[in-house]
């Protein structure tokens, strides 16, 4: 492993942020949230409406289309107990799309609160839906890692997994928000251009564009286009570990259309990407490419991306063989959307292969996604934060946004 690694020191990443500074709301208007534009080292301010008008006229911005499930489901126990359970990602089938669509039992894998409150035994509640009543059973199957595998059905069973969550569950707002989920949340932690069910958390960077604000990327003669990447709850997790290389990334799963890749391969050097979701995506394909040249053979078996493994050796493949190889692979097996996952961690050192810019949020302190931000801008980070906190920005999930390229 690097040796840079081995130096990276998670307190050099800490910065005081007061709880006045977390926002725990949106503003009134998405598209009127500040945002702090970082180019060639100088840093201007604006309202993220102008978006547009900061965005070089040649590029390709690429955006996550995933869209929050209601994951958070509260049962009561005879006690009064309460029992959450936050889905994670499914189990069986491991098909969202499938799971989704189901009618029948289905299992997921889950984080529960008060666990030591739910030692055996079922778990139900009652909801309705148009008029009918419907009952939700959980019932614990076992373990995977850290996490529990639940198993979920339902009474009766007319309706599909997503009907049912989509009345029984809650948003599953940030933790540090410390607040229970609004009516006006179901619609604001949402991006207005998200349509692929499975994400327990928001792409934020996204949640500041409006249908107004696309329009005018696009009358700019800017060019667009989209990954799926669903977010997990690992995104809140924070680094426990004095030092990165023993932080355990989580796994996200993924997918990219052969439309997409030409995209990509067409506007090499000109792509921003639309949150850190978004780079992590696109980084991850860079290195399912590599596959493609190294392993040939058995590239099939490779889709995912590890969390160490952009830093195990050198490379001197360059972007546009890699994809260009990864759109041939795709072609000759006949595939058309590219299904993966990635654990890949960018931290200070990663050499960025795919982007020119990104838009993002104001991250917490000791995170990863801050991480992120300073192996692309390095240790300007700090200044920006403290610009940012200087002159009244919103942080966090519901919070401003930055605009950095490089």
């Amino acid at each position: 492993m690097e040796n840079f690694i081995r130096k990276i020191n998670i307190d050099d990443f800490a910065y005081s942020l007061p709880g006045n500074r977390i926002a725990q709301y949106p503003v009134k208007e998405r598209d009127k949230s500040r945002l702090l534009v970082y180019r060639n080292g100088v840093i201007e301010t604006a309202f993220f409406s102008s978006i547009p008008d900061h965005l070089p006229s040649d590029s390709l911005i690429v955006f996550n289309n995933t869209s929050v499930i209601r994951a958070r489901l509260l049962f009561t126990k005879n006690t009064g107990s309460i029992i959450e359970i936050l889905l994670l990602e499914p189990s069986d089938p491991v098909s969202y799309e499938q799971t989704f669509v189901s009618r029948h039992p289905v299992e997921w894998k889950c984080i529960i609160g008060n666990l030591k409150k739910w030692k055996k035994g079922l778990l139900s509640f009652s909801f309705k839906i148009n008029g009918n009543m419907y009952e939700l059973i959980a019932l614990r199957t076992g373990r995977a890692g850290e996490a529990s595998i639940v198993r979920f059905s339902w009474e009766p069973d007319d309706i599909t997994f997503i009907e049912m969550i989509g009345s029984a569950g809650h948003i599953p707002l940030p933790p540090y928000l410390n607040r229970e989920d609004e009516e006006d949340d179901y619609i604001r932690y949402q991006t207005v251009y998200g349509r692929i069910n499975g994400s327990v958390a928001a792409p934020t960077a996204g949640l500041h564009f409006t249908e107004k604000v696309l329009s005018d990327i696009l009358n700019k003669g800017i060019r667009t286009s989209e990954i799926t990447l669903h977010i997990g709850a690992g995104t809140f997790q924070p680094v426990r570990s004095l030092n990165i290389r023993d932080h355990v990334m989580h796994r996200e799963h993924f997918s990219v259309s052969r439309e997409t890749i030409k995209d990509l391969l067409s506007f090499l050097g000109r792509i921003i990407a639309v949150g850190t979701t978004t780079v992590r995506t696109l980084e991850s394909l860079y290195w399912l490419g590599v596959k493609t040249l190294r392993y040939p053979d058995s590239w099939n078996t490779c889709f995912f991306t590890g969390q160490w493994e952009p830093y195990q050796g050198r490379d001197d493949i360059s972007v546009q063989e890699s994809l260009a190889s990864l759109l041939k692979t795709m072609e000759k097996d006949e595939i058309t959307v590219l299904h993966a996952s990635t654990e890949i961690l960018i931290i200070p050192g990663y050499k960025f292969r795919m982007i020119k810019g990104m838009v993002t949020n104001f991250h917490q302190p000791g995170s990863t996604l801050l991480l992120l931000v300073s192996a692309f801008i390095g240790d300007e980070w700090k200044r920006l934060y403290n610009f940012a906190l200087e002159n009244g920005f919103r942080f966090l999930s519901y919070g401003d946004s930055s605009l950095l390229i490089k």
